[in-house]
């Protein structure tokens, strides 16, 4: 698996964006209600909420593409298969569908 801790991720800003999602989605976890129950937190309280995810998300990003670092923080295995295919320009063409149109 690659390693996140050799891109500047751990700088103290990113720390504490990453602290503060945690907390917020914890408290977002913690008060979570049965369907059909009235939410503890308001209205206004949770798109404030929503809002500061919002913007801890986006300051990650601009961190991380700063740093030249991938925004894609999922660990990848070294024999995990590749999303790109190269296909040679000569295997470019189409294919006849009745062999004996030639």
């Amino acid at each position: 698996m690659s390693d996140d801790r050799n891109i500047s991720h751990e700088s103290k800003e990113f720390r504490i964006l990453k602290a503060m999602k945690q907390v917020l989605t914890g408290v977002v976890k913690d008060t979570a209600t049965q369907a059909g129950l009235k939410h503890p937190l308001s209205d206004r309280t949770i798109e404030d909420i929503r809002q500061c995810l919002k913007l801890i998300s986006a300051r990650e990003r601009e961190l991380i593409e700063e740093s030249g670092g991938n925004q894609d923080m999922r660990p990848h295995y070294v024999d995990e298969p590749k999303k790109n295919v190269v296909v040679p320009i000569n295997m470019i063409g189409r294919r006849n569908k009745d062999p004996e149109e030639k």
